[in-house]
């Protein structure tokens, strides 16, 4: 993406709460900057929180049948899938908003790693290991946290979304955090915006 070009932005969504999410106050203030830099974005929006299938039989049995050897029941079963990859393929710039529960990601996050990360599709095996295909796209993760401390040892979100973001090839990764907000409530939240507003 050029200054010139007209991005597209994807922003994800993972917290179970709507009301006072501070998650998704975070999303909203990182999505204020960057369309009041960019206001003829293009934005395709994922609320993961409203529920997404897990990976079962069907569907990995559908992932390892060769693409040109699939029926009707193998592109059903990965057609969910196909879509949120889609997404992210077109996306130049993507936003996650998360909470942290019990000290790892949502569930619904969780699944939604599982569906986009696919051989083929977003990254592939070389010789040399896997490679991911998602390249030349800036991502930005806003994390929430009860009581958890960013970067301690029981803080296992921010690294393992940098890490397989990484591993999809979105090597541009910026995380932004209002943690232990039992502790340090609002202020915490504010610190994290004003880190957005230097940031972007």
């Amino acid at each position: 993406m050029t200054d010139t070009d007209t991005p597209t932005i994807l922003r994800i969504d993972a917290s179970g709460r709507y009301e006072g999410s501070n998650s998704r106050a975070l999303a909203d203030h990182l999505m204020a900057r960057l369309t009041a830099e960019h206001p003829d974005a293009d934005i395709i929006t994922r609320d993961v929180a409203k529920g997404l299938p897990f990976i079962d039989a069907d569907w990995i049995t559908a992932n390892f049948t060769p693409e040109e050897n699939r029926d009707e029941t193998h592109r059903g079963a990965l057609a969910q899938s196909d879509a949120l990859i889609a997404e992210l393929q077109a996306a130049d710039i993507i936003v996650i908003g998360t909470p942290m529960y019990n000290f790892a990601a949502p569930a619904s996050l969780k699944a939604w790693i599982d569906l986009v990360a696919r051989a083929r599709k977003t990254f592939t095996y070389t010789e040399n290991g896997p490679v991911g295909l998602l390249e030349n796209k800036k991502a930005y993760v806003a994390i929430a946290t009860g009581g958890t401390e960013i970067g301690s040892d029981i803080d296992h979100l921010s690294g393992y979304m940098t890490h397989m973001l990484g591993f999809l090839g979105i090597d541009d990764v910026e995380i932004f955090s209002a943690d232990q907000l039992m502790a340090h409530g609002e202020e915490k939240v504010t610190e994290a915006k004003a880190a957005i507003d230097a940031a972007v």
